[in-house]
C-alpha cells in the first residue's frame, strides 16, 4: 500500500550549475570548483554533471556571514 500526502507535492530545489553558482557568488567558477573539490559546500553529482542546490548554495553564504557590532579598539 502506497501513502500520498495530501495538498502540495514536494517542492524541489532549484540545481544550479557551477557557472551559475559562480555567478551568484560573484566569484570565478575556480573557486566554487575549489570549494567542491576541498567538501566545503554540499554538491550533487549526476553522472558526470556538478550542480549545487541553491539552498545548499544559501546556506554557505550564510554560514560565512559575519554579524556587525561595535568596534574594538586597536591595540597598538
Amino acid at each position: 500500500m502506497t501513502l500520498r500526502r495530501q495538498g502540495r507535492p514536494p517542492q524541489l530545489d532549484t540545481l544550479l550549475t557551477v557557472d551559475q553558482a559562480a555567478r551568484r557568488l560573484g566569484t570565478s567558477v575556480r573557486f566554487v570548483r575549489r570549494l567542491i573539490a576541498e567538501r566545503r559546500i554540499a554538491y550533487v553529482k549526476l553522472g558526470r554533471h556538478v550542480r549545487i542546490t541553491a539552498h545548499d548554495l544559501d546556506a554557505f553564504i550564510a554560514a560565512g556571514r559575519v554579524e556587525g557590532g561595535t568596534a574594538r579598539k586597536a591595540v597598538s
